[in-house]
């Protein structure tokens, strides 16, 4: 159990360094694995294993059916912008960047 909960937890750890330092504007689409490390942390911690590793995807699905679309509206916006504008993408992701100054600003960003 030990070694299955270590190789879960470890990317879950890794994947919330890298949304938590992640600049560019796609990093809402890290919240997928995170869930889906979560969800897997605890059918591992359930008693009942015949269902372990299935059906993950029916427990992702709401979670995919939110940021799956915002993350093509931010992708969308961007590419009009660089259409109309004269400035470069860096520019544009510079702009289009939103950086809490705070934990619950963070938090708080997500919804």
């Amino acid at each position: 159990m030990a070694w299955t909960l270590m190789s879960k937890l470890i990317p879950l750890l890794l994947m919330f360094i890298w949304i938590s330092t992640c600049r560019h504007w796609w990093y809402h689409a890290i919240l997928i694995p995170i869930g889906m490390f979560i969800y897997q942390i605890i059918v591992i911690l359930d008693d009942d294993l015949s269902f372990a590793d299935q059906n993950e995807m029916f427990v992702l699905l709401p979670v995919m059916i939110i940021i799956i679309p915002s993350i093509y509206l931010v992708r969308a916006r961007i590419f009009n912008r660089i259409n109309t504008v004269t400035k470069s993408t860096q520019e544009l992701e510079d702009e289009l960047t939103f950086r809490p100054k705070s934990l619950w600003g963070k938090i708080k960003q997500y919804f």
